[in-house]
């Protein structure tokens, strides 16, 4: 089977572009089965973390003072990713980030994530939305630990097992790998096959 990389950060902010940095990085190494192996890091940006920030995640600015420096942690980070497929829930978000401290080591990637929000949009239309814990309640995935990055990559990792288990089901003939999620993520909502069992599979309803 084919092993993803998916990751999470938590961060000062929602964009790097205004000056936001990474607090902390979790990484879990699945093969759409199971959880093969972690790694997490909290990380010192360099810069204060905002109250609200702290409030969501736990993450205080005394956590993070004796971390690792940024460039530390994601030199280990993209040694623990390899080659493999790169995988995120809200992956846009998680990509700038990743793109942005990977710069500072004056490395680039053209790494093209593939993101479980958009699959979920296609592949569950009946959600009441296509936030993490929203689809991970709907796959009976513990949420313990919701806004701390191994707690969240592991969360999408489980939701990822989900997801290909039913892609499999609706495309029997493909093969759930890599370059089919990145197609089926990017192809128009009517033209992708969903699953029609969300409200009658799910307790949450």
């Amino acid at each position: 089977m084919q092993k993803f990389a998916v990751i999470d950060f938590e961060t000062t902010g929602l964009s790097p572009q205004n000056g936001d940095r990474v607090i902390e990085v979790g990484v879990a190494i699945t093969d759409g089965a199971k959880v093969l192996d972690t790694y997490q890091s909290l990380m010192n940006p360099g810069i204060s973390i905002p109250s609200f920030i702290t409030g969501l995640t736990g993450i205080s600015q005394s956590m993070v003072s004796s971390a690792p420096r940024s460039q530390s942690a994601m030199r280990e980070v993209s040694q623990f990713i390899g080659d493999l497929p790169v995988v995120a829930h809200n992956a846009s978000f998680d990509q700038n980030f990743f793109v942005a401290e990977l710069e500072r080591l004056n490395q680039s990637t053209d790494t093209q994530f593939i993101c479980t929000m958009l699959v979920g949009r296609r592949l569950y239309p009946l959600a009441p939305n296509h936030k993490l814990a929203t689809l991970a309640k709907l796959h009976n995935i513990s949420t313990t630990g919701h806004h701390r990055a191994l707690a969240d990559a592991v969360m999408t990792a489980e939701l990822l097992h989900s997801m290909t288990a039913d892609l499999e089901g609706l495309y029997s003939e493909e093969s759930i790998d890599a370059p089919f999620m990145r197609k089926y993520q990017k192809t128009k909502k009517a033209d992708t096959r969903s699953s029609n069992k969300t409200l009658s599979k799910y307790s949450l309803f």
